[in-house]
């Protein structure tokens, strides 16, 4: 036998497994030293131990980026299908907030409280994800807080006091919302940065598209079957996509090694991260303070943040505009009220189709660029902010459009085509925030950004429809959608101004950036 073994000779290749490699070491092949071979006669239990400390090179079949492809779509889909079921229980409600008024005896802005409260839900209950995935993995977060989600929804349908339906939709929105923040964490576990944008924007759709798709079930469901039922379509949705998920495996890198180091019965990883009064203070500043304090001291965090919290608090707008339009001037039903959110939805997806157009226009040809001229893969973030800039301009193309047809003297297909620029443009300047702050940041403080935004936007979409109802009805229909294109020309310079000048406004922020 030879006195030494390549690097490579130590690492699954083929149809090889973990277990095989491993094996290599104890046919008295010891562990792999600095210059790329293994010595004799120094044990094998080192060599495990290695092992389980990190991937075994590039291509170890355990790494989740290493997997199927078939295998890395199903991990995607999954997070897409929890969060489109999570963010479709927002609006489906909307079409029977009439009849809770009724039942409840209440106003139309405490009725609507049903919506709100589900959407500050929505804000919070990612708090608790980002400890419990850090800690148990991603797995755990999908597999337990979608089915007390449907618990307390499940209580909003069967609620007899208009209290306890509040209360009861606001832990539906907080214990479903978990699966919001994981998913990015999974799309940032499966795929390289170059294959990021496709799973980013077909993930980043469902937040967006299930509200859209709300009020078109909703609208019929209220009509004809009562406001309880809107509930029940909820967990209709839910129950076979948490038997879809059943199916997934662990993409979290520490909790895959900690399980491959009880599997082969050796030690397992050191704990890197804090632990005791440690890891309740890192909870604190990391989890809860960094996010907000990063909205007050980084612009390019600030100015994306309400750059978005405002786009979508416009969409959670129209679930109150919406029938004042289409009800109150061309004499639409719920049922077929409901049908023109389907405008947005459209929208939705062309701005998914537009980012990963972009993504292949323009940032795979850099990255590939900066291979060529050794800088491995490295590319500055500006250059996902091309779909941002195109966006920017949809927004108040639809929204000035919507303002001055929405009249009986114009057909209404004009007012529902109008909201297809409009989502458009959101979306596809979502997306791009996205990928931006996460190419800027990096893994953790760019998870902080994005907490960040969510707490931004999920907040501000919660208080949008409490006053929507009043400003349509005093300024009218016209000046009231105008007001909101008006703003969202003042935010349309953030991604051009971002593009031009962000690189030197990342060598002046407080963390770590791409040097790019």
């Amino acid at each position: 036998m030879e006195k030494s073994l390549s690097r490579q000779n130590t690492l699954p290749t083929g149809n090889q497994t973990l277990d095989d490699a491993v094996d290599v070491t104890e046919k008295g092949l010891g562990p792999v030293e600095e210059d790329g071979h293994a010595s004799q006669g120094q044990g094998s239990k080192l060599q495990k131990t290695v092992t389980a400390q990190d991937w075994i090179g590039p291509d170890d079949p355990e790494n989740p980026a290493n997997w199927p492809l078939w295998q890395r779509v199903y991990h995607t889909t999954v997070p897409g299908l929890f969060g489109f079921a999570v963010t479709f229980g927002s609006s489906v409600y909307t079409p029977g907030y009439p009849e809770v008024m009724e039942r409840f005896n209440v106003s139309s802005t405490v009725a609507l409280l049903g919506l709100s409260l589900y959407v500050l839900g929505l804000a919070f209950g990612p708090v608790l994800a980002a400890p419990i995935s850090e800690t148990k993995g991603r797995r755990v977060v999908y597999l337990v807080s979608l089915p007390l989600g449907a618990l307390f929804v499940l209580g909003a349908g069967f609620s007899n006091s208009f209290a306890s339906l509040a209360i009861t939709r606001f832990f539906a929105g907080f214990f479903g919302s978990p699966v919001l923040a994981v998913g990015a964490g999974t799309n940032v576990d499966i795929w390289q940065p170059i294959h990021r944008a496709v799973a980013t924007s077909a993930f980043l759709l469902a937040p967006f598209l299930g509200p859209a798709l709300g009020p078109a079930v909703g609208g019929f469901t209220a009509q004809y079957k009562g406001w309880r039922w809107t509930q029940w379509t909820i967990l209709f949705m839910m129950v076979p996509i948490y038997l879809y998920a059943l199916g997934m495996k662990e993409t979290y890198k520490k909790i895959i090694l900690q399980q491959r180091a009880k599997r082969l019965g050796i030690p397992p990883p050191p704990k890197t991260g804090p632990s005791g009064l440690a890891a309740i203070k890192f909870l604190i500043t990391v989890t809860l303070l960094r996010p907000v304090t990063m909205i007050f001291t980084e612009p390019m965090v600030f100015f994306f943040s309400l750059y978005t919290a405002f786009n979508f608090s416009v969409i959670f707008g129209f679930f109150a505009a919406f029938p004042i339009v289409f009800e109150g001037v061309y004499g639409f039903d719920a049922g077929f009220t409901g049908l023109t959110f389907l405008g947005i939805g459209l929208g939705c997806c062309l701005g998914v189709i537009t980012a990963i157009i972009a993504d292949r226009l323009w940032y795979r040809k850099e990255y590939h660029k900066s291979h060529k001229e050794g800088r491995a893969g490295v590319v500055a973030p500006e250059h996902r902010l091309y779909v941002a800039m195109m966006g920017s301009v949809g927004l108040p193309i639809g929204l000035f459009w919507f303002a001055w047809t929405a009249r009986a003297d114009v057909h209404w297909i004009s007012p529902v085509l109008a909201s297809i620029p409009f989502a458009w443009g959101n979306l596809s300047i979502f997306t791009a925030a996205a990928l931006y702050l996460v190419d800027v940041y990096g893994p953790l403080n760019g998870a902080s950004a994005l907490a960040a935004n969510g707490l931004l936007r999920y907040i501000s979409g919660a208080v949008f429809p409490l006053f929507t109802v009043q400003m349509y009805e005093r300024l009218g229909i016209a000046w009231a959608t105008s007001l909101l294109g008006f703003l969202s020309l003042l935010m349309l310079p953030i991604p051009w101004v971002l593009f031009r000048y962000g690189p030197q406004i990342r060598k002046k922020s407080n963390y770590d950036t791409i040097k790019a």
